[in-house]
């Protein structure tokens, strides 16, 4: 039995001795951790912050959604292929195709918590189910992906790192953001 230990925020510190994907695996939940911790006790009006003297309309709810969005498309739309999470299955991507971002404004930071929450929870469990049907990691989840100008192969692993790159560099935004709502600072 591994034990998992926590920081001084309630992160999940990466195992220090797994197989690949659950080394993986650790890294992105430490991430998603990061990005619960800073934007955990703020409010709606906080979440729609955007950061001052600078035309970025980048917000800490903005970041939520758009986050929860990725979750869905690279778990449950990619991976699975069975893609039906709403709202995400019913947007017009073609009218705004950052409509993750902008429909932030929206929505409650109750709302939008709750969104980022299940998306990640989905996540999770479809993870656990093509590991379930794997028969080794090299097997694992090699879903087809529209991108690149073409449908291309991609790997659980492949999947996995882009998740950590997404979340390592929107938390650092998120650290900013953060920072000036109310000065609290990141690590």
């Amino acid at each position: 039995m591994t034990t998992v230990f926590y920081d001084d925020q309630g992160r999940p510190e990466p195992p220090l001795s797994a197989s690949e994907v659950q080394t993986l695996l650790g890294f992105l939940d430490f991430q998603r951790a990061t990005l619960q911790w800073r934007t955990s006790g703020l409010d709606t009006g906080a979440l729609r912050r955007r950061l001052d003297g600078h035309p970025s309309e980048m917000t800490l709810g903005g970041l939520l959604k758009h986050l929860a969005y990725v979750e869905f498309h690279w778990f449950e739309e990619c991976s699975l292929a069975e893609p039906t999470s709403e709202p995400w299955v019913c947007v017009d991507w073609s009218e705004d195709e950052d409509w993750d971002w902008h429909s932030a404004a929206q929505d409650t930071s109750e709302e939008l918590h709750a969104l980022w929450e299940r998306a990640v929870d989905r996540s999770r469990q479809i993870v656990v189910r093509l590991m379930a049907e794997a028969e080794d990691d090299d097997d694992a989840l090699a879903a087809t992906h529209d991108a690149w100008g073409g449908r291309a192969q991609v790997s659980l692993r492949w999947i996995l790192t882009h998740m950590i790159e997404e979340y390592a560099r929107h938390n650092g935004h998120a650290d900013l953001l953060r920072e000036q709502i109310d000065g609290q600072t990141g690590e």
